[in-house]
């Protein structure tokens, strides 16, 4: 008998332990939310949280349904290259990125091409809650200034994709990468690094299409918003550039490649000390097009070129062939001028080129804004100022 009760006592206390943690388990996957914490995650800013990430995020995309990531706040994270990939069996995924992400020391990068790498992955959101942040330590990379230097944020054919309410500063290189995505939409960041900080574009695009970012700002040491080759349909509005090298198309055709961009808009924005505004570059010797492109509604305060088409980029003598600029719309952009050139038209190839409500004048005291106009071909309006008379 007395062993009959020890038995029912040890079983007992197995079922409560089974229990306990059958209900733990659940509680870590209830709604589909995975917290890194379970997984290992420290947060203190010094043990290596990469594995607890990657395990984290293994479950996350294999859920079904709809599923979460979530990160903490109040913590600091330290992660090493991570790759997000899909595809996932996940109907739908939110990131939830309240704590603060940091960078590796320089050494223990194993991939100096990006650090946070997602990909594959359709209808995935990430929201920082105005409280998430990514930080790339990158002060400590820009003394080389022709060293390799890895990119905070790279997404790859990911369709469907809504960032907002994050901050994103002092990356190596670029902060942000979009390449190969249809339909993503970026709201309410804040993209930052010092102006002085070498080739830290703010968003660089590539074969990508459907592309939206409004309602940010964006600091940085290069191009605010760099659209390259391949992309279409591109909106960039309510956005405050500066400083940084102001929102351009291209560069475009280096090395003779045939490269295309097209449906571009650039409306609601400011420029403030930067070093260009509105800016279309190409090289010479390539082919293709940048057309259907419209900047409006634009403010200038201090800007260096504040509306520029450079297609002799990177040289001094044109060739014969150039990507092709047409049917390109500047209106109603007002402001001040910190260069000699307020307009700089440097064209090869230009077509059905539109200036109106254009007026900047010089930010320097008792100097007037000046104009430069070679091989254009379209129309300017009468009360343009600086006044235009092309070649």
């Amino acid at each position: 008998m007395k062993v009959l009760i020890f038995c029912i006592l040890i079983l007992g206390f197995i079922s409560s332990c089974l229990c306990e943690r059958w209900n733990t388990n659940a509680a870590l996957t209830k709604n589909n939310v995975y917290n890194v914490i379970d997984y290992g995650a420290r947060g203190d800013g010094v043990t290596d949280d990469t594995q607890a990430f990657l395990k984290a995020w293994s479950d996350t995309c294999g859920a079904e349904g709809e599923s979460t990531l979530l990160i903490p706040p109040n913590k600091l994270y330290l992660v090493n290259n991570v790759e997000f990939s899909g595809a996932c069996k996940a109907k739908s995924i939110l990131i939830q990125l309240k704590g603060k992400i940091t960078a590796p020391p320089q050494n223990a990068f194993k991939d100096k091409s990006f650090w946070i790498k997602i990909q594959y992955i359709n209808s995935l959101t990430i929201d920082g809650s105005g409280i998430g942040e990514i930080t790339g330590q990158g002060s400590t990379w820009w003394a080389c200034k022709s060293c390799p230097r890895p990119k905070i944020l790279f997404f790859h054919s990911c369709n469907d994709l809504s960032v907002s309410n994050l901050r994103i500063t002092n990356s190596p290189g670029g902060h942000i990468s979009i390449n190969g995505c249809n339909n993503g939409k970026f709201s309410h960041m804040n993209v930052q690094s010092p102006g002085d900080s070498p080739n830290t574009d703010g968003f660089d695009i590539s074969a990508s299409k459907n592309i939206l970012i409004e309602d940010s700002a964006i600091e940085v040491g290069d191009d605010c918003i760099a659209i390259n080759g391949g992309s279409s349909y591109i909106n960039a509005s309510r956005l405050a550039c500066g400083p940084g090298h102001g929102i351009s198309i291209g560069s475009l055709g280096k090395g003779n490649s045939h490269e295309t961009v097209e449906e571009v808009q650039v409306q609601n924005c400011s420029f403030t000390n930067t070093t260009n505004g509105a800016r279309i570059k190409t090289f010479p010797g390539g082919s293709g097009y940048a057309r259907k492109i419209r900047f409006e509604q634009i403010q200038l305060t201090n800007v260096m070129n504040a509306i520029i088409i450079d297609q002799q980029y990177g040289v001094k003598d044109a060739v014969e062939s150039a990507v092709q600029v047409s049917d390109v719309t500047y209106y109603g952009i007002k402001g001040t001028s910190a260069g000699d050139l307020a307009i700089n038209l440097k064209c090869e190839s230009c077509f059905n080129i539109v200036l109106d409500q254009i007026n900047i004048v010089s930010s320097q005291p008792k100097k007037e804004a000046q104009s430069y106009c070679k091989n254009f071909n379209g129309k300017i309006g009468s009360s343009t100022i600086p006044k235009v008379n092309c070649n």
